[in-house]
């Protein structure tokens, strides 16, 4: 068995954290994401057990996604993005949103530790479309 196998059997198992409870929030983020293929902040920093509400921005013009996971999970997925291009997400870790539009994603951090989140439209990802949230 690879390091990674339990990851695969369980999608969000390697992720610190779970949906956070929209009623519970300690915190909102506010992120834009544009065609120069960045978040902005692509660095964020929060309390272990804390509940934050990711409100993202598309102000691209083209599509865009925030999914929450580890950088190899990301990777996986984006390799997956790549052959099946027309994917929809509707996990509790991300969202799709098109030119212009507004959404969230509230999650609950449970341990310190480090969290990636990236775009995973086919060549965001390898375009540098990433980043990390610190859990202290």
């Amino acid at each position: 068995m690879h390091a990674g196998d339990a990851a695969q059997d369980h999608p969000h198992a390697a992720v610190n954290g779970q949906p956070g409870d929209p009623a519970k929030v300690n915190r909102v983020i506010d992120m834009t994401m544009n065609d120069t293929m960045r978040f902005t902040p692509d660095r964020i920093t929060v309390k272990a057990g804390e509940t934050v509400r990711f409100f993202l921005k598309n102000t691209g013009k083209v599509p865009h996604e925030f999914v929450i996971g580890s950088m190899d999970e990301l990777r996986e997925h984006a390799e997956m993005m790549r052959r099946m291009p027309e994917m929809k997400h509707e996990e509790p870790n991300s969202i799709t949103l098109a030119p212009r539009q507004i959404g969230a994603v509230v999650w609950q951090f449970e341990r310190p530790g480090t969290v990636d989140f990236a775009c995973l439209v086919p060549g965001h990802f390898e375009a540098g479309m990433v980043g990390k949230v610190q859990v202290e």
